[in-house]
């Protein structure tokens, strides 16, 4: 049994339960995660000095961490935080403390701290709800351009520039640590982020300054890092093949939303990371089926809608899991539908379409490897995952969300479930999946995400047997 310790970036369900299921696809993998209440979310901090008395206290051949957590208290406190750079180096050099104490392998990860293109200050600063367009601008064109212009008021631009600095400095020290071996894997993550930007100059510069470490990434995305590194500790098969195959092949070097990569660049990427090579389809172990959007990718969040899959669909006739990135934020709903009506689904290793195009590809190849190099995979976990994924990616998101969001003053449970309940038939049906019972939550208060608990008995598997996998 290979025990392994993971530190997420916060509480949600993407963040704590899905690398939980993953993990457990493979039995012989014993994943741990602290408790919730050490865990902060969209209100409130990490306990960072619970997180490290949890660390101390458990030992293991792996650990995953966010570094974002122990530094700032999460993901999103690392843009809200007013601590000093010595205060936050004080943490992590207690941090690396513990972590010599163990021999365990160290797989770490880190924000670029991100610039959103909107006025929304939900994840970030106050000022955020005047000034985010014309921060995500000035970002825009001084890294461009070298110079830029900007009404900001001064001391706000100078504040945000300052918050900048600290995390750019935070993130140099961890270089630093790289270079001492600290970490078996450390990843620096670009999240929401475009072709220019303060962002994007920071990652370059990290680059040059982690030339020669092996052991040193630069990735576009950010919520998916973990499960790929939970994929890349685990994988025992290095040489695994992937070979992409795209639904829109003459669009593969279309760039995504909230990427500056092309969609290409971050499959190869995505896989890289895993632990898993990338190859052509006839010497593939596994084919990653990207149902890729044409001209622009849709974000159903946003309400921008692109055309969808149409025609006929032809799945690969060896193993295989699915990327659906035609939209950020859920499903192409045609190419669900497509896919239930298809017959040929004996080879299916999993499916995601969650948020951006990093995040359904990481999650969907580490869910995928994880299963099909399992030396004692469970398939009931595996279908419980993939229905999981269907309710969120292609229920929720692409459907119920929008619906419940025009109509819904205020968040209720009750009303989730009512709106899921016709989604859920067809997929506990379609897996044959009985005796079940699933919770719907709203885990931060929010239309953005939703919690799916399914509590199960038992499960009859005859039919899914056949039609996914044995």
């Amino acid at each position: 049994m290979k025990k392994i310790l993971l530190i997420p970036i916060d509480d949600r369900p993407v963040c704590n339960q899905l690398p939980k299921q993953i993990a457990e696809l493979e039995k012989g993998i014993s994943l741990h995660i602290p408790d919730k209440k050490l865990l902060g979310n969209l209100t409130k901090n990490a306990d960072i000095q619970g997180l490290l008395k949890w660390l101390g206290n458990n030992n293991a051949e792996i650990v995953i961490l966010s570094l974002d957590t122990i530094a700032y208290g999460g993901l999103i406190p690392s843009r809200r935080s007013t601590d000093t750079f010595e205060q936050i180096k004080t943490r992590i050099d207690e941090l690396i403390g513990i972590l010599k104490k163990k021999k365990a392998k160290i797989y770490a990860f880190s924000s670029i701290m991100r610039i959103s293109n909107n006025n929304i200050n939900e994840e970030e600063k106050e000022y955020w709800a005047d000034y985010g367009t014309k921060i995500f601008k000035y970002s825009y064109e001084l890294h461009k351009t070298g110079n830029a212009q900007t009404d900001i008021p001064e001391n706000i631009i100078n504040d945000y520039l300052l918050t900048r600095k600290r995390n750019f400095e935070i993130n140099k020290y961890y270089i630093e640590l790289a270079k001492q071996g600290i970490f078996e894997t450390l990843v620096f993550s670009k999240d929401d982020c475009s072709e220019y930007g303060l962002n994007i100059k920071e990652a370059n510069e990290l680059k040059e300054l982690s030339s020669g470490c092996q052991n040193v990434f630069i990735k576009t995305g950010a919520d998916e890092i973990p499960l790929t590194l939970l994929s890349r500790a685990v994988n025992k098969h290095k040489n695994l093949k992937i070979a992409p195959k795209y639904i829109n092949p003459e669009s593969i070097n279309e760039i995504s939303k909230y990427e500056d990569i092309s969609v290409a660049d971050s499959v190869k990427s995505q896989i890289e990371l895993a632990g898993a090579i990338v190859s052509d389809e006839k010497n593939a172990d596994l084919i990653l089926l990207v149902n890729n959007f044409k001209d622009e990718q849709g974000e159903l969040v946003m309400n921008v809608k692109v055309p969808l899959f149409s025609g006929e669909l032809k799945l690969p006739n060896k193993p295989y899991f699915i990327a659906d990135i035609t939209n950020a934020n859920g499903s192409d709903n045609n190419f669900v539908k497509a896919l239930f009506e298809n017959d040929n689904l004996k080879e299916f290793y999993g499916y995601s379409a969650w948020n951006t195009t990093g995040n359904t590809l990481g999650s969907a190849i580490a869910s995928a490897l994880t299963y099909f190099g399992a030396k004692h995979p469970d398939p009931k976990i595996f279908r419980i995952l993939q229905i999981t994924r269907f309710l969120d990616d292609w229920a929720y998101q692409a459907n119920v969300r929008e619906k419940i969001r025009e109509n819904t003053e205020n968040l209720t449970n009750n009303k989730l479930k009512e709106e899921m309940k016709s989604f859920e038939d067809f997929l506990l049906k379609k897996f044959n999946l009985k005796n079940v019972h699933i919770e719907y939550f709203f885990p931060w208060n929010r239309f953005f995400e939703t919690e799916i608990v399914i509590h199960h008995k038992y499960i009859k598997i005859p039919f899914v047997d056949i039609l996914f996998y044995e």
